[in-house]
């Protein structure tokens, strides 16, 4: 992380940085879990945003979410594990199996709205690549 704001995910509000070796312990040990998968903050400047909205999401829910953020060691294989195309993306899970994703920056009430439907959702698989979004309409 090379942001402040996303640096005091982990210091301020003690959001753990899951690795290859922390994931599983996090997610299936966190009823309902909120993945942050920022990148790189450089390129994907919307990933601030995010890490000031997420704690205040998180504090909406009054603890019915746990968020955590994800290391790049790892960031690539969950994307392709959870099937998302954008940056940032917020990824919900219930006992590690998959409710939906957030991707890219809403205003507060879409979070909130987005945020209230994903957590009343059945887990499911997570949706197929749109092959027109990953391959520009060039497949």
């Amino acid at each position: 992380m090379s942001s402040p704001l996303l640096e005091q995910l982990q210091t301020r509000y003690a959001y753990p940085l899951l690795d290859a070796d922390s994931y599983d312990h996090f997610v299936y040990g966190n009823e309902n879990a909120v993945l942050f998968f920022c990148n790189d903050p450089v390129l994907f400047p919307e990933s601030s945003d995010v890490a000031v909205i997420l704690p205040e999401l998180v504090k909406a829910f009054n603890g019915r979410l746990q968020a955590a953020v994800i290391a790049k060691s790892v960031e690539r294989e969950l994307q392709a594990r959870f099937r998302f195309t954008g940056w940032p993306s917020l990824v919900f899970l219930r006992n590690g199996e998959y409710l939906g994703v957030i991707t890219g920056i809403r205003n507060w009430q879409e979070y909130k709205q987005e945020t209230a439907a994903i957590l009343a959702a059945v887990p499911s698989q997570p949706p197929g690549f749109d092959l027109d979004k990953v391959c520009g309409g060039a497949h």
